[in-house]
């Protein structure tokens, strides 16, 4: 069945956080992998974020951080993508400190990636977290 769910990635980064360079690699990394990956680049709000998850009807939202303001940042796009209604699983990456893991996931974000992570680990969390979703719907 997971090769019958259509993966479609919409990436982005909060805030003022400038360093992409992740968000980049992951974004080519996805499409090399059949993915279909939408980049929306810096300087995002969750509010923007949440509108572009649904507008773009993707599975996955992946927001991918440098600095420290990450746990504010994902609880607001939280909230956003709940009052969007969007389906989008959200999945975090950069700079995560691991007792953080935790509390993200209390939150509500399906996988977190800390720096250095594989990239077929990434690619077979996020073809997982699809195929859960979608088993769920399916039910």
């Amino acid at each position: 069945m997971d090769s019958e769910v259509k993966v479609k990635v919409l990436i982005a980064k909060m805030g003022i956080d400038v360093h992409d360079v992740g968000a980049t690699i992951v974004t080519k990394l996805l499409r090399d992998a059949g993915m279909e990956v939408i980049y929306l680049g810096l300087f995002n709000m969750a509010d923007s974020i949440a509108k572009a998850s649904v507008d773009e009807d993707v599975n996955i939202v992946g927001i991918s951080f440098q600095d420290a303001m990450y746990t504010k940042h994902i609880a607001d796009l939280m909230t956003s993508l709940r009052e969007a209604n969007s389906k989008a699983q959200v999945v975090v990456g950069g700079l995560i400190i691991k007792h953080d893991i935790a509390k993200l996931k209390e939150m509500g974000v399906a996988e977190v990636f800390l720096t250095g992570a594989a990239g077929d680990d990434i690619v077979g969390s996020i073809k997982r977290v699809v195929s859960g979703a979608h088993d769920t719907n399916a039910s």
